[in-house]
């Protein structure tokens, strides 16, 4: 098992964070595009190798995202239109995220197998997640999968207070 954390800063201008371990070493480096669209997140090792790359598609109803992972689309993340609670269909090699997605405490499975659980912890400066990897051949894909979930989250969160200020 691995666990992962990301520490989100609330003032970083293009959205730039780190990906640490349990001993709060650097891992992963995740780049935000900044006023660039499509949207864009890179996420590279600790080489500076580009590992994942999430694109946010420009035009569609509903948030979607695709996932490259070293060069080969893998992954397609959609939010679906539901009237109670986020829903997100995901495909990607038989891989579904179950549990509380809007408050970020889920798990992803694959054929009935957890290979990771994701909990938010709240602090007072930014978003944490801690990210226990039970399967580390999907260690790159999950991370892929929490960040873009995260994304739609912060872009649903910005949509709603700027409607409920004008």
């Amino acid at each position: 098992m691995k666990t992962l954390y990301i520490k989100q800063k609330v003032f970083s201008i293009g959205e730039k964070f780190t990906v640490t371990d349990e001993n709060q070493q650097p891992r992963f480096y995740v780049n935000g595009s900044f006023m660039k669209i499509p949207k864009t997140f890179e996420i590279t090792d600790e080489q500076g190798r580009e590992v994942s790359k999430i694109t946010k598609k420009t035009i569609s109803l509903l948030p979607k995202f695709f996932v490259e992972i070293d060069g080969k689309e893998m992954v397609e993340i959609q939010k679906k239109l539901t009237f109670l609670k986020a829903k997100y269909e995901i495909n990607a090699d038989g891989v579904s995220v179950d549990g509380n997605w809007w408050d970020m405490d889920f798990s992803v499975e694959r054929k009935g197998k957890t290979l990771a659980e994701i909990h938010k912890k709240w602090v007072s400066w930014g978003d944490t997640y801690e990210i226990k990897i039970f399967d580390e051949d999907y260690l790159i894909m999950i991370l892929s999968i929490v960040i873009a979930i995260d994304r739609v989250k912060a872009d649903e969160s910005a949509n709603s207070s700027s409607g409920s200020s004008s």
